[in-house]
């Protein structure tokens, strides 16, 4: 099984989140998370650090990202693997391919004409927050359960 992750990284303010504009399919040209594939017997966390660095410059100093959620996707054999995290402070961003740019939360994440995933980045940032906005702040976040894995209350 291919698998492939995307890191939802917001501002030290809690008022944005990184976003990649695609430069190539699919979703080219519409506003996308950094992410990217991990490499064959690569830990995802350890992927999803190693992208988010190659892809902006962000490196494990500036963040602590939690793993949120999976997506998997049987027809084509792909794990998604969602990965969330605040920057503890103000960073410079370095741009690999595709231009980046920090959206205010009360963008229309939903919006399929604008934003890649079909939907899929505005549920994910819905679910962050409402059941997990600790999240959004380096501050206040909650150590999970376990070593990069979110928790949930099920109640």
């Amino acid at each position: 099984m291919k698998q492939l992750n995307v890191i939802i990284v917001y501002h030290p303010d809690g008022e944005r989140v990184l976003m990649c504009q695609r430069r190539k399919p699919p979703y080219q040209g519409l506003y996308n998370l950094v992410g990217g594939k991990a490499e064959p017997g690569e830990d995802g966390l350890a992927a999803a650090y190693r992208e988010l660095q190659e892809e902006t410059g962000i490196t494990g100093q500036e963040i602590v990202l939690t793993r949120l959620m999976d997506f998997r996707y049987h027809y084509c054999d792909i794990e998604l693997q969602v990965y969330a995290g605040a920057l503890k402070r103000e960073v410079v961003l370095r741009e690999e391919l595709n231009p980046l740019c920090w959206m205010p939360l009360t963008e229309n994440f939903f919006d399929s004409a604008r934003f890649a995933g079909d939907g899929n980045i505005g549920h994910m940032l819905e679910i962050v927050r409402h059941d997990m906005p600790q999240l959004m702040t380096a501050e206040a976040h909650i150590a999970p359960a376990q070593k990069g894995e979110a928790s949930c209350d099920t109640k």
